[in-house]
């Protein structure tokens, strides 16, 4: 018998797998987020719709209450007209506090003529303009609600003949009118005090129409935002006794027109660095504009001192566009010169940077700057010759760095303290940088000078990429025994401090150059960093040639454009004589008599 063999198959269980599972987790998570962020917005709707409606609520109720009021009591508590409305109240409706402010103004009305006009409106107050604002500093996106209505009187219009009429006309630097503008008027000198908020049209204007009368009692204000802030003065205050714009005067049936001009604020950085584009710290200024506020004594609107921080910035964000006059009061530099020439005449709604390039004081000081006679501009490459109390020359836009000592030994890198700098890279061993201190020459064996020695110096770093002008040494003649070109000297410049290849005049490594006061060859420019080489040689080694300063001269970022300065000068009378290619020589006469001065030379083409 043949049995059947019966197969029995198990149901497998079946489920998620970990991957199922979090896919459909963030499935649900995304869903629900959605949800949630839909009826969140739906719900803040809903809360914004509510404060709104409430608070049309509110400024509908004010307008009701000012039409109901009787027409002599339409105003605000201390405003013109004057009445029983308070100009700023706090109410709550609905579990939020609103602010309602109020302003009602006197309207005139072209149709029966305007005060001032043809004809002539004698009673000018034809009727009023309520403006209610409601607002919620309280509550999240909140909109401003804003209504108006006009009430006008029952029967003939309600006006004082014993009143008058303040313009206030608000315009920008280019007389051009400010519309918004802020506008707070107050006279102090009634009972209860006037004090009006309100805001010019779009012709610049704010009228107020039935003033009561007075004399130099209404005090104006006007500014807006980012923009700055002009006003009135009271006659005889201490510091300003005859102010320029003094409070305003109403008289009756007259129309007084104040003219305020305000325009965006502007920003100033200052920076104070040397020429070599060091910051230099804490540097005190003075800064003036040259708008008054007064005279007989003249009182500047801008007048105030300032002091740069650790990195050499002071920056001024709210200035006012003006002429700025500036002086460096501080106890330890002078100014050497500046970027852009001062004076500074800042525009509305503009951002100057100005750079103070600045010595430490070496009385006397005068610094010359030299200027295009027809643009104003500086003139930089132009030769200043002074003669008299000192005999220098010195090139308008130039920076220069000045080494007089080589004692303090080798092995500097790079120089620290370029203005006095006393060390240098290396040498042969065959120079003498001691004896005496403050000059280099050959190494005296026994009785004798050796041949030849070269010395190289620190690195200078100028700051920035620069262009460099000439090479000079003193002194510049040689003994005769010591042979031609006993001194030569060839320069290297790189941008990184690290690769030195040293060339001469004709930017070769194989030309020297042996002229005192020569100049350096293009293919340095754009570099930053400078070295020099000294060659010494004798044909008899019973003389030595010498080298007390080598200097060189350059442009960059901060050295000044079109001025230069003359330092440790004699009291006394200097005699300046300037020149440029494409110009006029100028000449001046200067009486040094300050620690510090200053002098401007145009130039014609």
């Amino acid at each position: 018998m043949i049995k059947m063999q019966t197969f029995t198959r198990k149901k497998q269980a079946q489920g998620f797998t970990l991957v199922e599972t979090v896919v459909s987790v963030a499935i649900f998570v995304t869903v629900f987020l959605s949800l949630y962020g839909v009826y969140s917005r739906i719900f803040t709707l809903m809360s914004i719709s509510r404060l709104k409606t409430v608070a049309v609520a509110l400024a509908n109720e004010q307008l009701e209450i000012a039409r109901n009021l009787p027409y002599a009591n339409v105003g605000t508590q201390t405003g013109i007209p004057n009445g029983s409305i308070p100009a700023s109240q706090t109410l709550a409706r609905g579990n939020a506090t609103f602010t309602v402010t109020t302003v009602v103004r006197n309207i005139d009305d072209p149709f029966d003529g305007s005060i001032g006009g043809v004809p002539n409106d004698t009673a000018p107050a034809d009727y009023k303009l309520v403006d209610i604002t409601v607002v919620c500093a309280t509550c999240a996106n909140f909109t401003p609600i804003a209504l108006s209505t006009y009430v006008a009187p029952k029967n003939l219009e309600f006006s004082s003949s014993d009143n008058g009429a303040l313009f206030v006309h608000v315009f920008d630097a280019n007389g051009q009118p400010v519309s918004d503008a802020a506008v707070h008027i107050e006279n102090n000198s009634v009972t209860p005090a006037i004090v009006i908020d309100d805001v010019t049209g779009a012709n610049g204007t704010l009228q107020l129409i039935d003033v009561p009368p007075g004399t130099e009692v209404y005090e104006v204000t006007a500014t807006k935002s980012a923009y700055s802030t002009d006003e009135t003065y009271p006659a005889g205050a201490v510091g300003n006794p005859n102010p320029t714009k003094r409070h305003a005067t109403v008289a009756p049936e007259q129309v007084t027109s104040l003219s305020l001009s305000i325009d965006r604020l502007s920003t100033i950085t200052f920076s104070s660095v040397i020429d070599i584009c060091a910051p230099v710290a804490d540097i005190d200024f003075h800064l003036s504009g040259s708008r008054l506020i007064g005279t007989e004594p003249d009182v500047l609107k801008s007048d105030a001192s300032y002091v740069t921080n650790a990195s050499g910035i002071k920056t001024l964000s709210s200035v006012e566009w003006d002429t700025y006059n500036f002086s460096l009061t501080d106890g330890g530099y002078d100014l050497a010169g500046s970027n852009p020439l001062l004076p500074l005449a800042i525009t509305p709604n503009s951002s100057q940077n100005v750079q103070l390039t600045v010595i430490p004081k070496d009385p006397r000081s005068l610094m010359v700057t030299v200027r295009d006679a027809a643009t104003g501009l500086p003139i930089s490459g132009a030769s200043v010759v002074i003669t008299g109390v000192a005999d220098a020359t010195l090139i308008t836009g130039r920076g220069s760095i000045t080494q007089t000592d080589w004692s303090g030994g080798d092995g500097q890198a790079t120089s620290t303290n370029p203005a006095g700098e006393n060390e240098y890279f290396s040498s042969d061993g065959n120079v003498d940088v001691s004896s005496p201190s403050g000059e280099v020459k050959l190494l005296l064996v026994g009785s004798e000078y050796v041949s030849s020695g070269t010395l190289v110096s620190s690195a200078f770093d100028t700051g920035s990429p620069s262009n460099f002008q000439t090479i000079i040494w003193q002194p510049s003649t040689q003994p005769s025994d010591a042979g031609a070109d006993s001194v030569r000297v060839q320069v290297a410049t790189n941008s990184d401090a690290g690769t030195w290849n040293f060339l001469g005049p004709d930017g070769t490594a194989g030309s020297y150059y042996t002229i005192a006061d020569t100049n350096i060859n293009a293919v340095h420019n754009n570099n930053r960093y400078f070295r020099y080489k000294l060659f010494l040689a004798t044909a008899t080694t019973s003389v030595t040639p010498s080298v007390s300063d080598v200097s060189f001269t350059f442009t960059s970022a901060c050295v000044p454009p079109g001025q230069v300065i003359f330092t440790g000068l004699n009291a006394g009378t200097v005699d300046i004589a300037v020149s440029k290619s494409g110009y006029q020589t100028a000449t001046s006469s200067v009486s040094v008599i300050n620690n510090w001065q200053s002098t401007d030379i145009p130039l014609s083409p």
